[in-house]
């Protein structure tokens, strides 16, 4: 049986006819950008672009590029109210509001430090809608998102995407570019023995995390008496599809360098649409203090600590770091 393309899933699965022109034009824009990624050194891309974003992240020019790409397609939608981008300091409105108008949050193009060394990178997204005619609040709560997902640039390029009931992967035909069905309903393990974090930070940690992975370096030998596997890509999007695909948990937690800014990853268009899939997928998603879609917003590019992957790991964090707390 022929695998059903994202129109025909999308629309066998109750997604509003507007989401749906929405999720196409972004699922357009993955694929240009895959492009752009794979062209990038034949078009000298790969370099930076002498830019400094509204994060105080240098710029590659890629990044431009991909932000160019998400914005001039999914500009196309009526329904599209507003895009707030990783690469834009100010919320680009596109209309004057109306309820129900979608709000486009988007990170162009995740992981691009490893553009240069050829690894995998992606692009994350996350739709919410205006509340009321006129209303520009573009700081929703997380568990007001009506779709999420992300496109991954790897070997193939692959598009997932859950309105909050199943997580659904989508692959890109090399020859056609059309996105077919190749991973329904992933789910994410509810128990792991691997971990994604980055441990040059490690001087910065905080008991809790500190606690978590020398328990997991001391193996079965330690107290939690098995051996664990240590993964990181320096990829959001890579590490979160690895999870998404064969379990784990990813951490970029709260540490003593980053605590004044809240954390490093972005809760609007990283934490929040990576939180809805995985825990649409079966997982769990937390700052170490409370569940990631539950964080009240307070400005576009608000950060937050981020503690997402298979279920009975986030656990152990959360516990952790309630043991830290009440001591």
């Amino acid at each position: 049986m022929t695998a059903p393309t994202l129109r025909r899933y999308l629309t066998q699965n109750s997604f509003d006819p507007d989401l749906v022109f929405l999720l196409e034009d972004i699922a357009s824009a993955s694929r240009l950008i895959a492009g752009l990624v794979r062209r990038g050194a034949f078009e000298g891309n790969l370099g930076a672009a002498g830019e400094i974003n509204v994060q105080g992240e240098a710029q590659k020019t890629l990044d431009i590029m991909a932000n160019d790409v998400f914005e001039r397609e999914c500009a196309n939608s009526p329904r599209v109210a507003a895009l707030v981008s990783e690469e834009v300091e100010e919320v680009t409105w596109l209309k004057e509001p109306q309820k129900g108008d979608y709000l486009l949050y988007f990170d162009p193009l995740d992981g691009s430090s490893n553009l240069d060394v050829n690894l995998s990178v992606g692009s994350i997204f996350s739709v919410m809608q205006v509340q009321a005619d006129g209303d520009r609040n573009v700081l929703h709560n997380g568990r007001n998102q009506i779709c999420a997902g992300y496109a991954i640039y790897g070997p193939s390029t692959m598009f997932v995407v859950t309105k909050g009931d199943e997580v659904a992967g989508f692959s890109s035909d090399p020859d056609t570019g059309e996105f077919s069905l190749t991973h329904p309903k992933m789910t994410v393990p509810a128990e792991t023995s691997e971990y994604a974090i980055n441990t040059s930070r490690a001087r910065y940690w905080y008991t809790p995390v500190s606690r978590y992975v020398d328990e997991a370096v001391a193996g079965k030998e330690g107290p939690r008496g098995r051996s664990f596997n240590m993964r990181w890509t320096a990829s959001m999007v890579a590490d979160v599809h690895r999870i998404l695909t064969r379990g784990g948990v990813f951490l970029y937690p709260a540490d003593s360098n980053n605590q004044k800014t809240g954390g490093k990853l972005r809760l609007m268009y990283e934490a929040n649409p990576m939180a809805m899939v995985i825990e649409a997928a079966g997982g769990a998603a937390s700052t170490g203090q409370g569940a990631i879609m539950d964080v009240a917003p307070t400005a576009p590019h608000q950060r937050v600590p981020v503690i997402l992957g298979s279920r009975d790991e986030v656990a152990v964090l959360d516990s952790y770091h309630k043991d830290a707390a009440d001591s």
